[in-house]
């Protein structure tokens, strides 16, 4: 009988972090705010299980990884290369990744020392595969057959841009046939690098037999207990580089007999690994006196952790309205973007927030169609299916109330909309601001219009006019 340790480490959802950031935490009834994470302090503890388990260890990463922060986005991802590369990682897989085009992510991914694996992307012309759809990776004598997932949403709720020459499934009907030819090539653990989302992941758990252990991103989830569905072992590890996942497979003659998980916090019990920082510093010290500007205050903790609404989001809008004079503002329900305590905003800080920097767009959108696009993003969330939730949180909103029943079904969910305290009008046009499709998409609305600001700028202005923000949860979006 064969025993045998293997150490299995996640990170996900790294969204361009290359420093130390500020990252929220409950405390009880409310929230605290720590310093955490870096590419340092990721190098550090990798070196630590390098040690400890004698290179037993397979370490991978789920993706949305080359985008969300300054120097990440100016350089198109470039600037991750060499340092990624310096991490020991197996594999990784995509979504925001695909933001530059999907041939500047060829272009990357040509430079790392590791491959992107996803077994759901495909050449439109050809209908081949674009990226290898999985690894083998022998550990401590153990076969493990690693399967990579990109996100589904990539064609169908992103910017077309993501998605030029290429299109991507769900990938549970092709997953069967993959764990067969793994099995076929000796695997004897099958494990799945997914950027799905929790929810989709437990599904195709549930669904697919043969899945040992599943890497689970895209929703951001700090799961400090392993889900098991279908003896499936699926974890996820918090977003921003801010954690990691560490595994410790027990596996007896190929099977997983016994386990350890721990949700790692990357705070100061780690040390920052001094080669990585320098290089790091290396990056940074060009853009110290840009990012570093203080460009005013805040006295609302500004964050992106609640599903419905968020201090960060109202922000935003709040200055998109200013500039405008629109009657109500919509953005994205993005999830990344790290923490703003009470207190100084560094113009790092709104490109933190916003990181693409798109356009302020305004439109003249109907009250049918405020409906209609609020049921639809309500059920992107909230589907019923797993399958059929897309996108991030509940669309930001700011200048109208909308209570809603989450239970309900799709086109069923709103039970009263107003739009500045009054009902709204289904048959009268509205003023829209907006930023970017996501935030209103193109089948809605008319005279779209791009105007000649950008979202910074906007916040910017905004910053000097008002010195000192307020911006507060104000119960746009209720579920009752």
């Amino acid at each position: 009988m064969s025993n045998n340790k293997i150490t299995i480490i996640q990170l996900n959802d790294l969204h361009g972090y290359l420093e130390e950031h500020w990252e929220h935490f409950w405390d009880g009834d409310h929230p605290k705010y720590l310093k955490v994470g870096g590419l340092s302090r990721i190098k550090t503890f990798i070196d630590k299980v390098k040690k400890e388990t004698d290179n037993n260890f397979i370490f991978l990463d789920g993706g949305d990884t080359f985008h969300g922060t300054y120097p990440v986005v100016s350089s198109k991802g470039e600037v991750l290369i060499p340092l990624l590369n310096d991490l020991s990682i197996d594999a990784m897989t995509a979504h925001w990744d695909f933001a530059y085009g999907p041939e500047h992510l060829y272009n990357i991914v040509d430079k790392l020392n590791y491959p992107l694996i996803a077994f759901n992307c495909y050449h439109k012309d050809t209908e081949q595969l674009v990226f290898p759809p999985y690894i083998i990776k022998e550990v401590n004598g153990v076969k493990f057959g690693i399967l990579g997932v990109a996100a589904t949403i990539v064609d169908k709720t992103m910017p077309k841009h993501f998605s030029q020459g290429i299109y991507l499934t769900l990938g549970n009907k092709e997953l069967p046939k993959y764990i067969k030819e793994l099995k076929e090539k000796g695997a004897d653990i099958i494990m799945l690098n997914s950027h799905l989302g929790f929810p989709q992941e437990l599904q195709l758990a549930q669904e697919v037999d043969g899945i040992d252990i599943i890497l689970s991103a895209h929703t951001h989830n700090r799961v400090y207990e392993p889900s098991i569905v279908n003896d499936t072992i699926i974890i996820q590890s918090g977003c921003h580089g801010s954690f990691l996942g560490k595994l410790e497979l027990n596996v007896v003659d190929g099977n997983i007999k016994s386990y350890e998980h721990e949700l790692v916090v990357l705070d100061d019990k780690y040390e920052s690994n001094k080669e990585m920082k320098n290089n790091i510093n290396q990056v940074m010290k060009p853009l110290e006196d840009k990012l570093g500007k203080v460009l005013g205050y805040t006295e609302t903790n500004l964050d992106r952790y609640q599903v419905l609404e968020s201090t960060m989001d109202n922000f935003l809008l709040q200055s998109l309205i200013d500039y405008t004079g629109a009657e109500v503002a919509f953005s994205n329900g993005w999830r990344y973007g790290a923490p703003i305590p009470k207190g100084p905003i560094t113009e790092n800080d709104l490109w933190n927030i916003i990181p693409v920097n798109p356009p302020v767009s305004t439109t003249k959108i109907t009250g049918q169609e405020l409906w209609d696009m609020m049921e639809e993003n309500l059920d992107r969330t909230f589907a019923k299916n797993p399958y059929d939730q897309m996108g991030g949180y509940v669309k930001r909103c700011l200048g109208l109330n909308l209570y809603f029943k989450i239970e309900n079904p799709r086109g069923e969910r709103i039970q009263e909309f107003f739009i500045n305290g009054r009902p709204l009008e289904k048959d009268r046009f509205y003023n829209a601001v907006f930023v970017t499709s996501q935030g209103v998409p193109e089948k809605y609305g008319k005279e779209r219009t791009n105007l000649d600001i950008n979202a910074i700028d906007a916040l910017k202005l905004y910053l000097k006019k008002k010195k000192t923000i307020i911006s507060p949860i104000i119960d746009t979006i209720v579920a009752v």
